[in-house]
C-alpha cells in the first residue's frame, strides 16, 4: 500500500479487507475435529470462498474505522425534513435487548410466545389510541409498505361492495411514494393542487372527486410543514362519494397527543414507527409501518392477527377477508419493541409534548431564517419548515452547494429539492429532541454560509473542504453504480 497512514490528524485510512489479507493469518484456532476429513470435489467448490485472512485486531480495527466514518444522530444534528430523525433513548435499546425477546423464535408455538404476542397486542392498543382508529396491523415493514397495505384495502373494500373504482386523489403535498403504492394496487393517480395557503381546499376535491374515485391520499401534516385544516370537511366529500380517505400518518411526530386522524374523517392511515416512536431509522431498515383502519375495514387487515382470546395471546388465521399475509412471521419484532418501550415511557403527557417541542422547533428556525433564506409559505408551520434558495441564485449558489457546505459545519444537511411544489427547496425539521444550543448553532451556520456566498460564491462550489472525501460526482454514481468494489 502507497496510502498515508492518516487523511488528516486521526481519520484512519482503510483499504479492503482483502488488501490487508496476508496468507497464513487467522483470527481463531478452529476446534479440534471429531470426525475425518474429506475432500471436496474441486470441480463443485471450485478454489473455494474467497475470505481475507486477518487476525483478529485487524477485524475489529477495520470495522472499527469504518464505523468513524459514520453520520448519525448519536454523532450530530440530522435535520432531514420529512423524515424525523430524532435521537433514540437507549433505554428503549435495552429493553428490546432482554433476553426474553432475543432469544424467541418466530416458528416457537404459541404457548411459549405468549409475552411477545401480548407486547404485539398491546402495542397495536396503544397506537389506536393515540390515532383514534379503531384496529392495526403491525406488519409492514417500512412506510411505503405500510401505504401499500392501505390502498390493498381501498382495494378489497370497493370489491366487496361491487363497485371496481380506478382512480386515486393524490395532493401535491403527499410523501412521493403514494402515487406508486396507488399504482401497484391498479389505481390511476389524479394530482390535486394544494391552494394559495399551501394546504388542500374542498373545492378543489369536490371538483375531482367522483363514482369512479376509491378515494385520496392525504399526507397530513404535508410535507411543506403544514397542517391540513380543511380535512374534515374534505372527508365528508370523499365519504359522500362513496370514497376512503387514506392519511399517510409519516409526519404524525408534530400531532401526536393533540389531533387524532381518527377523530376527523379518516378511515385508513400508517405510521412509522422508525419516525414517531423513536425507533432506529435508517439505511434501508430496520423500520416499521403498521397500518390502522377504522371498524368498517377491520375485516381487511393483514393476517394473521394477535388477538387475546379467553387468558391466551394467539395468532387468528381465520380471517377470510384478509388481504393476506405482508412479511414473514410478523414484522420487524425488534423494532416493535423499542416503539412499545417508547410509548410507555413517555406516558401521553410525554408523547403531547414532543409534539410541542417539535414544532416549537421548527417555527424557531423559520422565524430566525426567513429573512436570510426565502420562505415560500411565510405562516406557522408544524414540525419542519421550508425554504428555497431563491435569494442566493443571482450568485449562482444552489441548495446544492448550500447542503454540502453545511457539511463543513459539523451539520448532516436537510433534506433538498423537495417538496417538488417548491423550486430549490431547503426542507428542515429539527425534531423534539434537539436543544436550543444546538438549534441556535444550526441557525448561526445557515447564516454564515448566506454571508460567505455575498464574499466568494464560487467557493461553495467546492464544498465540502473538511471532509474525508470531498464533493462526489453524484450523478455518474447514481447512473453508473460500482457494484464489484
Amino acid at each position: 500500500m502507497t496510502e498515508e497512514l492518516t487523511a488528516r490528524g486521526m481519520v484512519q485510512e482503510e483499504p479492503l479487507l482483502w488488501e490487508k489479507s496476508r496468507p497464513g493469518k487467522t483470527g481463531f484456532s478452529m476446534p479440534r475435529r471429531d470426525v475425518d476429513p474429506v475432500d471436496l470435489d474441486d470441480s463443485l467448490v471450485g478454489d473455494g470462498p474467497d475470505f481475507p485472512h486477518l487476525s483478529e485486531v485487524e477485524v475489529v480495527r477495520h470495522y472499527t474505522r469504518l464505523s468513524q466514518w459514520n453520520f448519525g444522530l448519536d454523532t450530530g444534528m440530522y435535520p432531514l425534513g420529512s423524515c424525523t430523525m430524532k435521537y433514540n433513548p437507549k433505554i428503549n435499546d435495552r429493553q428490546a435487548s432482554l433476553s426474553g425477546f432475543t432469544s424467541a423464535h418466530p416458528l416457537a408455538p404459541q404457548h411459549l410466545s405468549q409475552g411477545a404476542l401480548q407486547l404485539l397486542v398491546e402495542l397495536e392498543r396503544l397506537l389506536c389510541e393515540i390515532t383514534g382508529m379503531d384496529a392495526a396491523s403491525l406488519q409492514p415493514a417500512a412506510g411505503a409498505h405500510g401505504e401499500l397495505a392501505g390502498m390493498m384495502i381501498f382495494s378489497a373494500f370497493h370489491r366487496s361492495n361491487g363497485s371496481t373504482r380506478t382512480k386515486i386523489l393524490i395532493p401535491d403535498t403527499a410523501h412521493g411514494t403514494n402515487p406508486a403504492s396507488a399504482a401497484l394496487c391498479g389505481f390511476k393517480s389524479v394530482p390535486v393542487r394544494s391552494g394559495e395557503k399551501g394546504i388542500l381546499t374542498p373545492e378543489i376535491v369536490a371538483e375531482l372527486m367522483d363514482e369512479d374515485t376509491a378515494g385520496i391520499m392525504v399526507t397530513n401534516p404535508n410535507t411543506l410543514g403544514l397542517y391540513e385544516a380543511n380535512l374534515k370537511e374534505i372527508a365528508d366529500i370523499v365519504h359522500d362519494k362513496g370514497g376512503l380517505v387514506y392519511a399517510d400518518g409519516a409526519n404524525m411526530n408534530a400531532i401526536m397527543g393533540v389531533v387524532r386522524p381518527g377523530d376527523i374523517g379518516v378511515d385508513v392511515m400508517h405510521l412509522n414507527l422508525h419516525k414517531t416512536f423513536s425507533t432506529p431509522h435508517g439505511g434501508g431498515g430496520p423500520g416499521a409501518g403498521p397500518v390502522l383502519v377504522g371498524k368498517h375495514l377491520s375485516k381487511f387487515l393483514p393476517t394473521p392477527r394477535p388477538e387475546k382470546q379467553g387468558d391466551q395471546y394467539v395468532l387468528n388465521e381465520a380471517c377470510p377477508d384478509s388481504i393476506g399475509r405482508l412479511h414473514a412471521f410478523y414484522g420487524n419484532f425488534g423494532v416493535l419493541i423499542r416503539a412499545y418501550s417508547y410509548i410507555l415511557t413517555m406516558g401521553g403527557k410525554g408523547l403531547k409534548d414532543a409534539s410541542s417541542y417539535a414544532v416549537l422547533n421548527a417555527n424557531y428556525i423559520k422565524e430566525k431564517l426567513k429573512e436570510t433564506y426565502f420562505l415560500p409559505y411565510d405562516q406557522p408551520c408544524m414540525h419542519e419548515c421550508v425554504f428555497s434558495d431563491q435569494l442566493q441564485k443571482e450568485s449562482h449558489v444552489t441548495t446544492l452547494d448550500i447542503a454540502k457546505r453545511l457539511i463543513d459545519y459539523g451539520f448532516h444537511p436537510p433534506t433538498i429539492y423537495f417538496p417538488l411544489i417548491v423550486n430549490g427547496a431547503i426542507m428542515v425539521e429539527p425534531t423534539e429532541t434537539e436543544s436550543k444550543e444546538d438549534i441556535d448553532r444550526f441557525i448561526q451556520a445557515m447564516k454564515t454560509i448566506a454571508a460567505e456566498i455575498n464574499v466568494n460564491p464560487n467557493a461553495l462550489h467546492q464544498s465540502p473542504e473538511f471532509t474525508k472525501v470531498r464533493r462526489l460526482d453524484e450523478v455518474t454514481a447514481a447512473r453508473r453504480p460500482c457494484l464489484t468494489c
